[in-house]
């Protein structure tokens, strides 16, 4: 597969086909913020912080960074105006599900998100999907996975196998934007209170 050239915030990028927006920027240190993407696993799109601006034959649009492909004389804006504010409200939100999140404090910080502009939901998750992903892409276990959907999804740890795989793995910890601590009181909560919801446990 031949290279493909596009711009990057005015700078020339060379990429092989195939390879992501994310994937070309990161190669010429061009930074694009994630929350859910993890270079072990399979682009996922959750987040859609790394969203960024294109325009291809005139045309504009926002698209995620870690999901879209590279394109001949494709160009790449990481840091409009719309993009800025999409990015702003993107931690505004997730904020409230995680407010002491360093990482995503950080980045609020650099955005102006405003932490307090949504009310706390503080579930400490914000469904990255990295913890699952892993488990299942890299270790081929399955212990844990989403249950519900739209505003009751969340994550869960499947108590027989979490009780048989997870304390000597923990390697999907690290992995998580919001705690560490966070993931270990999931999974302690899992192995000590099997059949009790996690609000009537803690």
């Amino acid at each position: 597969m031949g290279d493909i050239t596009l711009e990057i915030d005015g700078k020339s990028v060379e990429a092989k086909e195939g390879t992501t927006v994310l994937e070309a920027a990161r190669s010429v240190d061009i930074f694009i913020p994630t929350l859910c993407h993890n270079e072990m696993l399979e682009p996922y799109g959750g987040c859609r912080l790394c969203t960024v601006e294109v325009e291809s034959r005139g045309r504009k649009k926002l698209v995620a960074s870690c999901l879209y492909p590279v394109e001949p004389d494709l160009i790449v804006r990481t840091r409009t105006q719309e993009v800025d504010k999409v990015r702003k409200l993107i931690l505004e939100f997730l904020l409230a599900h995680a407010p002491d999140s360093v990482r995503m404090n950080e980045l609020a910080a650099e955005y102006g998100a405003d932490k307090d502009r949504f009310g706390k939901e503080a579930s400490f998750c914000i469904l990255c999907g990295l913890c699952v992903r892993y488990c299942a892409e890299v270790k081929k276990l399955n212990v844990i996975g989403f249950v519900d959907q739209g505003a009751k999804r969340e994550i869960n740890f499947i108590p027989e196998l979490a009780a048989q795989h997870c304390w000597d793995c923990k390697e999907c910890f690290p992995l998580c934007p919001t705690s560490y601590l966070q993931a270990a009181f999931h999974l302690t909560h899992t192995i000590a209170f099997p059949s009790l919801p996690l609000e009537k446990a803690s």
